[in-house]
């Protein structure tokens, strides 16, 4: 049985395939992940959202490590699984554990990120974590999640950057350049968030090194460790 990795880009795809990982981009559309995550998540001995994410609570920067506790969307809550938990905290030094959010879209403003973080009490939020939960318990399998902060709680995200993303993970480079050409003031935020998302990208693929060929999942022996 394989591990199911559920992130959002086609370049942390790239990243986290491995033999014995299948990887998911969600590309920020909800409901095709959601497909993919009901045809493929019966066969998965495990499932991890793995990637990059926006922080809510201030302190966090680009490439800090987030391992979630659990994760909420609106008022349901999923927790992760002990066991799995405590190995990536261990092997991932100086991350920070504590609740995720998961979103159908994306949260880009500061001003927003600092409202759920008042009102979840989430650290973190990302587009693809809540939707692995649901699948996780549908088919009882072990659930974690680990993410890198991209973009702190004060920053707010450019147009142009929330338009880069296809529905496959992909990038939309013209989409990008027509969203800037509509506003070029946007360019100096654009390539900070550019440099900021560099930053995050460097450190998932250090994680994934530490992590291993399992993403650090228990084995089957292992359920009662904690």
């Amino acid at each position: 049985m394989t591990i199911l990795a559920v992130t959002g880009l086609r370049r942390e795809q790239r990243i986290l395939s491995a033999p014995g990982i299948e990887v998911l981009a969600g590309g920020g559309d909800a409901a095709r992940l959601a497909t993919l995550l009901e045809a493929r998540a019966g066969e998965a001995e495990g499932i991890i959202s793995i990637g990059i994410a926006g922080a809510l609570a201030p302190g966090l920067q680009p490439g800090d490590w987030i391992v979630a506790s659990a994760v909420r969307d609106g008022e349901d809550i999923w927790p992760t699984d002990p066991a799995w938990r405590a190995r990536l905290a261990a092997l991932l030094p100086g991350a920070r554990e504590g609740v995720q959010l998961g979103r159908d879209a994306m949260v880009s403003s500061a001003a927003e990120k600092a409202a759920l973080h008042q009102a979840t009490g989430a650290i973190g939020v990302d587009m693809e974590s809540h939707l692995a939960a649901r699948a996780a318990g549908r088919h009882g399998a072990r659930f974690a999640v680990a993410r890198v902060v991209s973009d702190a709680a004060d920053r707010d995200l450019p147009v142009a950057a929330q338009r880069g993303m296809r529905p496959d993970g992909g990038v939309d480079i013209p989409a990008v350049l027509r969203a800037l050409a509509a506003d070029p003031r946007q360019l100096p935020a654009l390539i900070r968030t550019g440099w900021e998302a560099e930053k995050a990208f460097r450190a998932l693929l250090g994680g994934h090194d530490r992590l291993g060929a399992r993403l650090a999942a228990p084995g089957a022996g292992d359920a009662g460790l904690v």
